[in-house]
């Protein structure tokens, strides 16, 4: 599956296997084949679970949150974030993995929490050191989609080989995507555990606490509405837990950084048909809010 904005940028996604599923939301490979005249396509990403980025051709810069951009490493590993990323893309190429907090756990002992809103040079990091085979074997593919696509699925699968995906991490994945789940008590219920063990399930394996997480997922849900549609009003997007449009208007400078009204003059060359696509070939505009395969049926806990 792939989108366009005219002949300027691409975006090819793949989906897992059925093992990796429980794991993985998508492979992806973003291409910039013609910049503008500043050699700049710049987007705004919005909060997300962690991504593998590997930049096989492209030169990119990046700061997530307020700040200055800073160069992206080649082999990138971005922690779960609830702020937007600013972002830029020069001419050529990079694929990405997403990582759902189950393929977090299996594949990484460090915590989540402790790369929440920040990216990292994984190269350099101890923590993702079995990564650097992939990236040496990827940056020596003489290119192509279907042979780059091939050595990254190869790598991902060898390094999930036997992995089992944790059922409270997946039962809370499930839960968070919800719409009808509204506070941190009704969470701690439905997944049978005390608020402090739902706490640190949270910061393990999706970095951030269990109120924030809600909150962060019932905006995404509003936002994608918007994504697909940029000609709807914003109070045609909002989700139902929102009393009425200040509310929405505070939790969207919260993660955004800014105004619903001055997103909405942002130019978006990536992520509008981006998120098109991705949900022609997902079923979900945004990786926040894609459900785990195999997941428990949400609201059935004992």
């Amino acid at each position: 599956m792939q989108a366009a904005d005219g002949n300027a940028v691409e975006v090819r996604f793949a989906l897992p296997a059925p093992a990796l599923a429980p794991f993985v939301t998508t492979f992806y490979c973003t291409l910039v084949h013609r910049a503008p005249a500043s050699g700049w396509i710049e987007d705004h990403l919005h909060p997300e679970w962690a991504n593998l980025r590997f930049l096989a051709g492209v030169q990119a810069q990046q700061v997530i949150g307020p700040g200055e951009f800073l160069r992206i490493p080649q082999v990138t590993l971005a922690g779960p974030t609830c702020r937007a990323t600013r972002f830029r893309l020069a001419e050529g190429w990079a694929w990405g993995v997403g990582l759902l907090p189950a393929g977090w756990a299996a594949l990484f002992g460090a915590q989540a929490g402790d790369y929440a809103d920040r990216f990292v040079d994984a190269l350099a990091d101890p923590a993702f050191a079995s990564l650097r085979p992939l990236a040496e074997e990827l940056a020596a593919t003489q290119g192509g989609f279907e042979a780059e696509l091939a050595v990254v699925v190869r790598h991902i699968e060898r390094l999930l080989e036997g992995a089992a995906p944790d059922p409270a991490i997946t039962r809370l994945t499930a839960e968070l995507v919800d719409p009808d789940l509204a506070t941190v008590a009704d969470l701690a219920e439905r997944m049978g555990m005390t608020v402090r063990s739902l706490e640190r399930l949270a910061r393990r394996a999706f970095g951030f606490p269990p109120k924030l997480l809600i909150r962060r997922q019932r905006f995404l849900r509003s936002l994608s509405q918007y994504m697909l549609d940029p000609s709807l009003r914003w109070l045609g997007t909002l989700d139902w837990q929102y009393h009425d449009q200040s509310h929405f208007v505070r939790d969207f400078k919260r993660f955004m950084g800014m105004s619903p009204s001055a997103y909405a003059k942002l130019d978006k060359p990536l992520l509008t048909a981006a998120a098109r696509a991705r949900m022609k070939a997902v079923g979900q505009a945004m990786q926040g809010l894609h459900r785990p395969a195999g997941d428990i049926p949400v609201s059935s806990a004992a």
